[in-house]
């Protein structure tokens, strides 16, 4: 019977490569890959997407998907470990995830598990002592190898009963990526996507949003967390925020997002964002809703411009000024520069 070990598939170059290297001694490899709300909107979402689809269908391996909403949350919110530099929980994110690959190795009678990951690559979660400390966490110390980087780290238990050959496995460090696109010529690997670890929680503005949010709900559900990759965010009061679409990509998505009790603002006659005002929908909230959504059309310089509001099913109507960069700046989340927030 074939070894078997779970493999950690983030879609990057180097967890492909980890899966070939098992793969060319013999080991059968089943795959896992996580999904969080915290992701990056790639453009190249759906050809990388493709990429992954095709590479799992030409190595002949299965591939599980697991979403860890919930429970990606809960450790943005309480990390044992701390934050990165923003608001990434980058240790306590591993050792749930390894944590959740076990129980999928548990469940197929699998030997081990293998990750993609490059001592020295990141400088929060794989320092060596760290690796071992997540390791440790997530209980499997000794049952995790990592391919590319095996020969500077510890024998772990699989190379120690000859599963597989160790002087086969490699000894990559730092974060240049030469040696990975070597070895994927070297595998005739010439197609794959740039390099993983696209986290939304790593970036500034994304951070200001999300700690505004859990500022005013401590449990948001992930549509809301889902809000907040997308467009201007305007917080109006505590109960109330404004979000207006940059493009028509996000357009469409905030309002395929929106509820029933939500407001939904666009001007007549012009190119207009959708502009979405959830929580405590007031008068004054939408007057100002409005005026923002005026601001971003194309009637910017307009005056008593019509802008329509749907909400419930029933439609009416608003005649605003453009707000002026003023109320702009006074209730802006986020990174701003003449009048515009940083893209997400």
């Amino acid at each position: 019977m074939r070894n078997r070990a779970v493999a950690l598939l983030s879609g990057g170059l180097d967890s492909m490569l980890s899966v070939l290297l098992m793969l060319r001694q013999g080991i059968q490899v089943y795959a896992i890959a996580f999904r969080t709300p915290f992701e990056v909107r790639s453009p190249d979402l759906v050809l990388d997407e493709a990429l992954h689809q095709s590479f799992i269908q030409s190595m002949g391996f299965h591939l599980e998907v697991r979403h860890l909403g919930v429970e990606m949350l809960d450790i943005v919110k309480h990390p044992k470990h701390g934050y990165g530099k923003n608001m990434n929980p980058c240790i306590d994110c591993r050792i749930l995830m390894l944590k959740e690959a076990k129980k999928y190795m548990d469940s197929l009678g699998a030997d081990f598990l293998v990750t993609g990951e490059v001592l020295g690559q990141r400088p929060m979660s794989q320092r060596r002592d760290m690796l071992y400390h997540i390791d440790k966490e997530a209980g499997v110390a000794d049952a995790v190898v990592r391919p590319l980087s095996a020969q500077l780290l510890r024998i772990t238990l699989p190379e120690r009963q000859g599963i597989m050959d160790r002087e086969k496995l490699y000894a990559f460090a730092g974060r240049s990526r030469k040696p990975q696109m070597a070895l994927a010529r070297e595998f005739g690997l010439h197609t794959y996507p740039p390099p993983a670890g696209g986290c939304l929680l790593t970036e500034p503005n994304y951070a200001m949003r999300l700690k505004d949010l859990l500022a005013h709900d401590a449990d948001p559900a992930m549509r809301d967390l889902e809000l907040l990759k997308m467009g201007r965010h305007f917080r109006y009061s505590p109960r109330c925020k404004i979000i207006v679409g940059r493009d028509k990509t996000e357009n469409a998505i905030i309002e395929t997002l929106a509820k029933d009790n939500d407001c939904l603002l666009r001007v007549e006659s012009y190119g207009s964002p959708v502009t979405l005002v959830t929580g405590e929908v007031t008068d004054n909230s939408l007057m100002t809703a409005a005026q923002i959504c005026a601001r971003y059309a194309d009637v910017k310089y307009y005056q008593d411009v019509s802008v329509k509001v749907f909400r419930g099913g029933r439609v009416s109507t608003l005649r605003v000024n453009p707000a002026a960069e003023e109320i702009l700046g006074a209730i802006r989340i986020g990174i701003g520069q003449k009048g515009e927030k940083a893209k997400v």
